[in-house]
């Protein structure tokens, strides 16, 4: 037990409100004496003596049961006795933190000196990841694949529209990939950085480091940065991963973006939405769709007494499919659920996207309506490149190249111009492409199709590019192919 002299002359360890007397095997927290039993003093002094470092818990059990064999389960209680004597996590402090494979450490403060390598210091948090409530849906193939390759390479980005879910999925595979990395997971939000200049300083202030020299401080570590929402500064965290790539080659990178960072290396992650089912399929086939899961739990979030039964299950399988699956788009649309019933949800996705537009009031400002989100990818565009995109919005299905070319290039957008918009449309993840055996078809999903039509139709263009989809279809093959302008179908039938 404690020896209750006050040793005054003797030479302490401290750690915040604490002082440890070694030689009397005393612990006290504001000069007043704290009651530990011998076994927790003896490990308090073995990691006393290791402190900042962790110290594994075979080397932990053989100092303190020397001449016994003892489970593991016995130094945990230990270990908790420590944590409960030191208030161990109230009020943010820490004290004596864990590692799965490395031990326990003390955590003590030193002193880094302002210009030298970084060395993490155990007392730190390994990471800064966000808590998750919910569970991630329907994402099992993805996940797998992402912890098997992001350990192993240098830069991974996962890509896909906005909505879809990119975020979630990197967080969890951090979360996933938290005891492979020694210096830890650190996650940095780059969404709201409007400088690309920035960039740097933001890892910088995440890590808790000095600006400037970023690779030569991480040049020891072995960590992974999660860089979410990189497609408006998409140079900048070129810049970042070459940098990283040549200094710090024990730093992983998994971004998130619109798309991809375009290096040499690279491993591209293509995101689509959650599975969806179709209504004709029998009902226990759609309870198992896991766009449906995630929009029955999302529902069942705000009506705690919902439970859908007989046609609701179609109902449910028809919004899925309208919204492509997107986890956005469905979250949002549950939010509508408790005051129009699925049915009507439904109804009002017919006129466009301004149902999805009240979610989550805690949600960044990007992800409040669906809306924001194609507005934020838009505006990144050039001119010609909204204009190719807006126009795609005629096409109610799969398109080829070829039916395209016939319907919406004029004098300001040429024939030669569209098959690198169209590739520049798929590259940032608003035109989906599907490779099929007879040539690659082109699509908008639903609601991005939605979002474009209303902008077209806005602008005045809709009557004259619609009534040119529909003459291309009915003119059949031999007609699809680009004509000179004085030869177009609708020309000849007066319609311009």
């Amino acid at each position: 037990m404690n020896s209750f002299v006050r040793p005054d002359s003797e030479p302490t360890v401290s750690f915040g409100p604490f002082a440890f007397y070694r030689q009397q095997r005393l612990v006290t927290r504001d000069g007043q004496p704290l009651t530990l039993g011998g076994r927790a003093l003896d490990v308090l002094q073995v990691l006393v003596e290791h402190a900042g470092h962790y110290v594994s818990k075979q080397t932990l059990i053989a100092h303190v049961w020397p001449d016994s064999v003892v489970e593991e389960i016995n130094l945990r209680v230990h270990i908790a006795a420590l944590r409960r004597a030191f208030a161990d996590g109230r009020d943010g402090a820490r004290y004596i933190l864990n590692h799965p494979r490395q031990g326990y450490c003390l955590a003590m403060p030193r002193v880094v000196q302002k210009d030298a390598v970084l060395s993490f210091s155990p007392q730190a948090e390994r990471h800064n990841l966000p808590t998750r409530l919910n569970p991630v849906v329907g994402r099992d193939r993805v996940l797998g694949r992402l912890l098997a390759q992001v350990p192993r390479q240098a830069l991974t980005t996962v890509t896909g529209p906005g909505g879809v879910g990119k975020t979630t999925v990197v967080l969890r595979v951090a979360q996933l990939l938290l005891e492979h990395f020694d210096d830890g997971c650190w996650f940095v939000d780059l969404a709201g950085i409007s400088d690309p200049a920035q960039v740097m300083a933001r890892v910088a202030d995440t890590l808790g480091l000095a600006h400037g020299s970023l690779g030569r401080r991480l040049e020891p570590c072995r960590m992974l940065l999660v860089l979410d929402g990189c497609e408006h500064v998409l140079e900048a965290c070129r810049d970042l991963a070459q940098a990283l790539a040549a200094a710090a080659p024990g730093v992983a990178l998994l971004c998130s973006s619109h798309e991809p960072l375009a290096l040499p290396g690279e491993r591209i992650m293509p995101l689509p939405g959650l599975a969806v089912a179709s209504p004709l399929e029998p009902e226990h086939q759609i309870m198992a769709c896991p766009a449906v899961q995630l929009l029955v739990e999302r529902v069942g979030a705000r009506l705690q007494d919902f439970k859908p039964h007989g046609r609701d299950w179609l109902i449910l399988a028809q919004i899925c499919q309208r919204l492509d699956g997107l986890p956005l788009a469905l979250e949002l649309a549950a939010a509508q659920v408790d005051a129009l019933g699925v049915a009507g949800v439904l109804e009002q996705l017919d006129y466009g996207l301004s149902l999805l537009s009240q979610g989550r009031r805690t949600a960044v400002p990007r992800h409040r309506s669906l809306e924001a989100v194609l507005d934020a990818s838009v505006e990144r565009l050039s001119a010609d490149e909204r204009t190719t995109f807006l126009r795609l919005a005629v096409f109610e299905g799969p398109f080829t190249l070829r039916a395209a070319l016939a319907v919406i290039t004029c004098a300001e957008l040429s024939v030669g111009q569209l098959p690198g918009l169209l590739a520049r449309l798929a590259s940032v993840s608003l035109l989906m492409v599907e490779p099929l055996a007879e040539g690659g078809h082109f699509r908008l999903l639903h609601t991005t199709r939605a979002y474009a039509m209303d902008k077209l139709r806005r602008s005045g263009q809709w009557p004259v590019f619609h009534r040119r989809y529909v003459l291309q279809g009915a003119w059949g093959a031999r007609h699809s192919r680009p004509q000179p302008a004085s030869q177009r179908p609708e020309q000849r039938v007066g319609l311009q």
